[in-house]
């Protein structure tokens, strides 16, 4: 469904921040991406929904259902059927629950299709059915973090782009936003997850990658990453008495590499 081959993005003409990444999602998985703050996750979905600059990225290509998308503009990309829901929501306070959802069906013409669509999304999410005319800025941040993956979905998207979902929210809510990113796989669609909680993106994911400093240093199935020595270490938290030892070791050896 999506191939990326030896991706490379700049920020500020100078600062690379995606190096030679490869990946791939294929159809109706849920693929995660895992690494710590500043690896370059966030600006990977960027680059896939070419919100960067209008060169970016620089090198490599980005290959969605049979056809070449780097050089897409953000409508196109969602058009084709990639839809994100960025980090830290981007929601806008002032607007209704309802003109969110509306505004993430803007670029659709098939009335009836909105119509069930908006369906599927409040039983995934029944809160906002029932705060339709609240403003935005009136909800918590779990029932916000769900405006934002509605929003999202009323593009109906083939791939979803989400952006760590988990961010800001208590364990009960992290629990409920996995449920329901589990039960909107179920539907048939695609999903590439990025998320620092790497117990639930494992969980959740059938393979992943582990990106550092902007490149692909290890990848495989979700249960080989589980049962990998560093990423329990690293990402997991285990063996927590060792880690700074075993970075050193890791670093030393770049056994990732």
């Amino acid at each position: 469904m999506l191939k990326i081959r030896n991706l490379e993005t700049y920020y500020q003409e100078v600062i690379e921040a995606i190096r030679g990444v490869s990946l791939e999602v294929k159809e109706k998985s849920i693929v995660c991406v895992l690494g710590a703050n500043g690896a370059g996750k966030t600006t990977l979905l960027r680059t896939i929904s070419r919100l960067l600059d209008d060169d970016q990225p620089k090198k490599g290509t980005m290959e969605f259902l049979g056809e070449r998308i780097e050089r897409k503009n953000p409508r196109e990309i969602v058009r084709l059927g990639i839809s994100l829901v960025p980090e830290g929501r981007e929601i806008f306070p002032e607007m209704t629950v309802s003109e969110h959802l509306k505004l993430g069906a803007i670029l659709r013409r098939d009335s009836e299709g909105v119509k069930e669509d908006w369906k599927k999304v409040v039983d995934h999410f029944p809160i906002l059915g029932k705060r339709s005319g609240q403003r935005a800025e009136t909800l918590s941040g779990g029932e916000q973090q769900m405006l934002a993956i509605g929003r999202a979905l009323m593009a109906r998207p083939k791939l979803l782009l989400l952006d760590e979902p988990s961010l800001g929210l208590a364990p009960l809510l992290v629990q409920e936003i996995f449920r329901i990113i589990k039960d909107i796989h179920a539907e048939g669609r695609a999903i590439l997850l990025v998320e620092q909680n790497a117990h639930m993106a494992l969980d959740a994911a059938q393979y992943g990658y582990v990106l550092e400093n902007g490149r692909i240093v290890l990848s495989g199935s979700s249960q080989e990453l589980a049962q990998n020595e560093d990423v329990k270490e690293f990402y997991l938290g285990m063996k927590v008495k060792t880690s700074v030892k075993g970075y050193r070791r890791y670093k030393k050896k770049k056994k990732w590499r």
